[in-house]
C-alpha cells in the first residue's frame, strides 16, 4: 500500500484565532507580504508553525494572481551542463519561495516553441536555455511569454534579459593551447546545426586560422551527444588532425570511447579537448583537457535577471542591481591529460631498411637549443623538433605529477617516448620516476605494500619546476626541481641539467641527463619495490618509456640480449617499425646503476637507484644522476654501440661540462 501524505486539519480561521489576529492579517504574512508588523508576523508564524498550517497552494494562487512557480526549458536534460544550470537557478530561486518546472524539448527545434508555450502558461516567467528556433520563430514566442529570460542565446534586444557565455574567448584558449603544443591540423566536431553557441564556436576557430598562420580547421559534422561522439570517431581520424575540439564534454566522452576501442593512444596519437568542464571530464580516461563554464552560474545569474522583472515594485533597488549584472559569463581552460604535444612524423610502416624517405630536416653539425613553450620547453634543431619537456604541473596528483621528456624522437622522425599508456597510466615519457622516498612515492599509479602487494594509497609526492634558465648557447636547459612529499614538505632540491647535441657526424643526436640530488636537514632513503619485499622489481630513478613496436631488442656491452639487472655501462634498445629500425642507446657515464629493463609487458628501461638495497642520502648531502640517450634511426651491433657511446658522452660533456 502506498504511503500518504500527512494532512493537516488546521484552517487560516484557526490560525488566526490563536495568533489574535484577522484572518486576512494571517492570509498577507503566508503570502510574504511585507505590509504586516514584524512582531505580530512572529506571532502569526509561531501559531501556525504549532498548528502544523499549511495554506493551500490553490488557494494562494488565486489569491496572489500568480503560482510562484517559473518554467526552465532546455533541450537536453541528459547533458549535465543543462543540470548543473538547473541546479544553479534552484538555489537562487530558493530563499524567494519560487519553485521550478523543467520541460525539454530533447534538441527538436520545431516543437520549442510549442513546449515552452505550454510551460509558460502554468507559471508566473520562464527561462529558455540555448534555444535553437530560427530568430523570427523566438522572437513571436517571446512576445507572448513575457517575462522571460534567454541563456546562451543573445537577440541583441535590450527588453529582452540574457546571460552569454563568452564561447568565442574559450575557443580562443583551447586554440592557443594546441598551437603551443604544436598542433597545426586540427578537427572541430560539430554541433548541432540549430545550436547558436555552435556557431560561435565557429567562428572563433575561424579567427584562431588568423591568428595562427599555417593552422588548418576542418570540421566534422556531429552533434551534441555521446552516441554522437562515438560515430565521428572514423571521420575524424579519416581527417588526419593531430588533434581534435569536441563541440561539448559528451561529444569527448564518445568520441574517447571509441578511440580506446579502436587503439588509438589518446593523447600519444591524436589530442582530444572538450567544453563546459562538467562534473565527470575530471574522471575520464584519460582526464579531459576542457573549457570550463561556470555552469550554476549561468542559472544563478538567470534567476537574477528574472527576479528583477517579476519581483515586487516594493523592491525597486534589487530591481535596479539585478538588471545591471553582465550577463557575459567568462569561461576558463582547464588542461588535463587528453592533450599533448603533436605526435612526431607517422608511422613509418613504409619505410625501406635504407631508410629512404626519412624527415630530416637538420643539417650536420647544427647546434640543438631550447625554448619555452606553453607549459615547458622545446629542444629543436633548425626547424626540425627533437623532444619536448613538460613542467608537468597539469598532472593528475595519482600519477606524481613530475616534469617529463615526450615526445622525444630521432633525426628520422621515429617516436621513443609514450605518456599515459593504457597498460600503465602513470608512465611518462623520459622522466625522475621513484617509487619510495621515505615513504613517499614519486613513481605515479599503485605502491607496493609489503604483505598487500600493489596498493593504491594517498602518499603522491610532486616535482615542482622552479629557477629555469637556457645556458650554453641554448643547448642546455637548466632548472631547479623541489621535491615535496604528500604533505607539501620539501624531501629534495634537484639542481637537473638537459642538453641537446645534434651528432651530424654519425647521423645521430644526444641527449645529457644531469642531476644533483640534495637532501636537506634529515637523510633521505630512497627504497624500491624490490627493498620492500618484491623480488626483482628494483625499478626507480631516471626511468624512459618507450612505444611498442613490431620488434624490439637489448644489448648490453657484453653482448649479452638479457639487460634486467645487468651492470653494464651501456643498454642498446632496437626497434623495428616495419622495415625500418631505430635504436634508444643509454650511456651511464659516471656511477654505473644496475639497469632495469622491460620489453614484453611494455617497453620501459632506466637505471635503478635502490636494485636491491636501499640507497641513503645523508642530510646535507647530494647524489648525482647521470644519463646520456643517443638516437639512431639504424640498428647497432655491439662494436658500433661502442663507438657512438664514446663519441656521444665526449660531446655532450665538452658542450656542458659537469660543474
Amino acid at each position: 500500500m502506498m504511503p500518504r501524505l500527512a494532512k493537516s486539519g488546521a484552517t487560516i480561521a484557526q490560525v488566526a484565532e490563536a495568533a489574535g489576529v484577522s484572518r486576512a492579517t494571517v492570509s498577507r504574512v503566508m503570502n510574504g507580504r511585507a505590509t504586516v508588523a514584524a512582531d505580530i508576523a512572529e506571532r502569526v508564524r509561531a501559531a501556525a508553525a504549532d498548528l502544523q498550517y499549511r495554506p493551500s497552494t490553490v488557494a494562494r494562487s488565486l489569491s496572489l494572481g500568480r503560482t510562484n512557480s517559473v518554467a526552465l526549458v532546455v533541450p537536453d536534460l541528459g547533458n549535465p551542463m543543462f543540470q548543473q544550470i538547473l541546479r544553479g537557478a534552484v538555489a537562487a530561486a530558493e530563499p524567494f519561495g519560487f519553485r521550478f518546472l523543467v520541460a525539454e524539448t530533447v534538441e527538436n527545434a520545431a516543437a520549442e516553441a510549442e513546449v515552452a508555450l505550454e510551460a509558460r502558461l502554468r507559471c508566473d516567467a520562464l527561462i529558455l536555455a540555448a534555444p535553437r528556433s530560427p530568430e523570427p520563430v523566438l522572437r513571436d514566442l517571446l512576445a507572448q511569454v513575457q517575462p522571460a529570460v534567454l541563456i546562451n542565446r543573445d537577440l541583441g534586444t535590450p527588453d529582452i534579459p540574457t546571460v552569454q557565455v563568452d564561447y568565442g574567448a574559450g575557443i580562443h584558449s583551447l586554440a592557443d593551447h594546441l598551437v603551443a603544443l604544436g598542433h597545426r591540423e586540427v578537427a572541430y566536431v560539430a554541433g548541432p546545426r540549430g545550436s547558436v553557441s555552435h556557431a560561435l564556436r565557429l567562428r572563433a576557430l575561424e579567427e584562431a586560422r588568423e591568428r595562427h598562420p599555417g593552422l588548418r580547421v576542418t570540421t566534422v559534422p556531429c552533434g551534441s551527444t555521446v552516441d554522437d561522439g562515438y560515430r565521428t570517431a572514423d571521420e575524424v581520424l579519416a581527417s588526419q588532425a593531430t588533434a581534435v575540439v569536441a563541440f561539448n564534454d559528451l561529444v569527448a566522452f564518445g568520441l574517447l570511447a571509441r578511440l580506446n576501442e579502436i587503439g588509438v593512444d589518446v593523447p600519444a596519437d591524436l589530442s582530444v579537448a572538450g567544453f563546459d568542464d562538467v562534473e565527470l571530464a575530471r574522471y575520464a580516461n584519460p582526464s579531459l583537457t576542457t573549457v570550463a563554464v561556470p555552469q550554476a552560474d549561468l542559472g544563478r545569474r538567470a534567476w537574477g535577471l528574472l527576479h528583477a522583472l517579476i519581483a515586487p515594485q516594493t523592491e525597486p533597488r534589487r530591481r535596479s542591481t539585478a538588471r545591471t549584472e553582465s550577463p557575459l559569463v567568462m569561461p576558463g581552460l582547464v588542461v588535463r591529460s587528453s592533450t599533448g604535444p603533436v605526435p612526431p612524423a607517422r608511422r613509418l610502416s613504409t619505410v625501406s631498411s635504407d631508410r629512404a624517405g626519412l624527415v630530416r630536416t637538420a643539417t650536420p653539425g647544427e647546434p640543438a637549443t631550447w625554448t619555452r613553450v606553453g607549459d615547458g620547453w622545446a629542444l629543436a634543431a633548425g626547424e626540425q623538433p627533437l623532444a619536448r619537456y613538460a613542467d608537468g604541473a597539469s598532472m593528475p596528483g595519482v600519477h606524481s605529477p613530475r616534469p617529463h621528456l615526450h615526445p622525444v624522437h630521432s633525426l628520422g622522425g621515429v617516436a621513443v617516448t609514450q605518456v599515459t599508456p593504457a597498460d600503465h597510466r602513470h608512465h611518462y615519457g623520459v622522466s625522475m620516476a621513484v617509487p619510495d622516498v621515505n615513504g613517499t612515492t614519486y613513481w605515479g599509479g599503485r605502491t607496493f605494500v609489503r604483505g598487500q602487494g600493489p596498493t593504491l594509497l594517498s602518499n603522491h609526492g610532486r616535482q615542482h619546476v622552479v629557477a629555469a634558465a637556457v645556458q650554453h648557447g641554448g643547448a642546455t636547459l637548466s632548472h631547479e626541481v623541489r621535491w615535496t612529499d604528500e604533505h607539501g614538505t620539501d624531501q629534495l632540491l634537484e639542481e637537473r641539467r638537459l642538453t641537446g647535441l645534434v651528432l651530424g657526424e654519425v647521423e645521430a643526436w644526444a641527449l645529457g641527463w644531469s642531476g644533483c640530488l640534495q637532501a636537506g636537514g634529515t637523510d633521505v632513503v630512497i627504497a624500491s619495490p624490490a627493498t620492500n619485499g618484491r623480488p626483482g622489481a628494483g625499478y626507480g630513478g631516471l626511468f624512459w618509456r618507450l612505444p611498442f613496436a613490431d620488434e624490439t631488442t637489448t644489448l648490453t656491452a657484453d653482448g649479452a640480449g638479457d639487460a634486467h639487472g645487468s651492470r653494464s655501462p651501456w643498454l642498446s634498445i632496437a626497434r623495428r617499425t616495419g622495415d625500418a629500425w631505430s635504436t634508444l642507446l643509454l650511456v651511464q657515464p659516471g656511477e654505473v646503476d644496475p639497469w632495469f629493463v622491460r620489453v614484453a609487458d611494455y617497453v620501459g628501461a632506466g637505471p635503478a637507484l635502490a636494485w636491491d638495497s636501499t640507497r641513503t642520502i645523508r642530510a646535507g648531502a647530494s647524489h648525482r644522476v647521470e644519463l646520456v640517450a643517443v638516437v639512431v634511426d639504424r640498428r647497432l651491433g655491439v662494436d658500433d654501440a661502442a663507438d657512438l657511446v664514446e663519441f656521444a658522452v665526449a660531446r655532450v660533456r665538452a658542450a656542458a661540462p659537469l660543474e
